[in-house]
């Protein structure tokens, strides 16, 4: 192991792990024949994290006509899955610095971060993955830049140089980070992701968002947090430190059979899904 690398496992260790709460929901939810009892007794223990999920669930982002009062009754209409990821995405949103020395907005990366996560949902809809299995979409978009976090956090000087030279080079942040970093934020996240032990494909589906390369299944979810990304920055919703559209990969083009002003167009109710997300920002 180099000395970036072992600067960049450093930096990944002195991120806060999640809360035993989410660890748990995570640990128990990765077993398919997973109780949605031990669920329910894990979240109803953790009164601020249910509070929120009740929240969201009875949001207008959910748009359900009855209102729901308690997780279980919550796991009953929305599903063990999404109730997972509402807890993982609460989660990881609290982990987010107010401020850094990079000067990144993190007001506006969190836009960015839910704009992306809400495409990706929708697009995956577009391809036809099963309802249940959407938020996973949902999360990867959300956690697709999270490397930039820890950037942020513990390598500010070269960040912050980082961010001048791709807004003054209309270059892609990606790109800046390698030359002024020599690792960007896929790598630096999928990193994060393992520590936090999130799924694999998850994990993939961050590594992978600036340089595809895994076939399969998990190939879908990440071509839509490719595309996802590209969009909302096309769309202008929220800023992750860079506003330079590109092209998608051949394989996202080949996918969705667009390009990314094409796709974004085709979206019905693009806006209006996106300005949904901010009911995030409000917990």
């Amino acid at each position: 192991m180099n000395d970036l690398q072992q600067r960049l496992v450093k930096m990944v260790d002195k991120m806060p792990a999640f809360p035993s709460s989410v660890s748990r929901v995570l640990q128990l939810t990765s077993d398919i024949n997973c109780s949605p009892k031990e669920l329910v007794q894990v979240i109803d223990h953790d009164p601020v994290m249910t509070v929120k999920i009740l929240k969201l669930v009875n949001s207008a982002y959910f748009g359900l006509a009855r209102k729901i009062i308690s997780v279980n009754q919550a796991v009953v209409f929305v599903g063990i899955n999404t109730i997972k990821n509402l807890a993982l995405t609460i989660a990881t949103m609290g982990m987010l610095p107010k401020e850094n020395r990079a000067g990144m907005n993190m007001t506006r990366f969190l836009l960015h971060s839910l704009g992306s996560a809400t495409v990706a949902k929708m697009l995956s809809q577009r391809l036809d993955v099963p309802p249940l299995e959407s938020t996973d979409y949902f999360v990867a978009g959300l956690l697709h830049d999270f490397g930039k976090v820890v950037f942020a956090q513990f390598m500010p000087s070269e960040f912050e140089r980082a961010l001048k030279r791709a807004e003054k080079g209309k270059m892609e942040l990606h790109l800046s980070e390698m030359e002024e970093v020599g690792a960007d934020h896929s790598q630096l996240g999928g990193m994060l992701g393992e520590k936090w032990q999130l799924p694999a494909d998850l994990v993939t589906c961050i590594r992978e968002h600036h340089a595809p390369v895994s076939t399969g299944k998990v190939a879908m979810m990440r071509d839509c947090v490719i595309a996802a990304n590209e969009i909302t920055k096309f769309a202008d919703f929220g800023n992750a430190g860079s506003c330079v559209v590109e092209a998608f990969p051949e394989g996202v083009a080949q996918r969705f059979n667009m390009e990314v002003k094409e796709l974004a167009g085709s979206l019905t109710n693009l806006s209006e899904e996106l300005e949904k997300t901010r009911i995030f920002i409000r917990l």
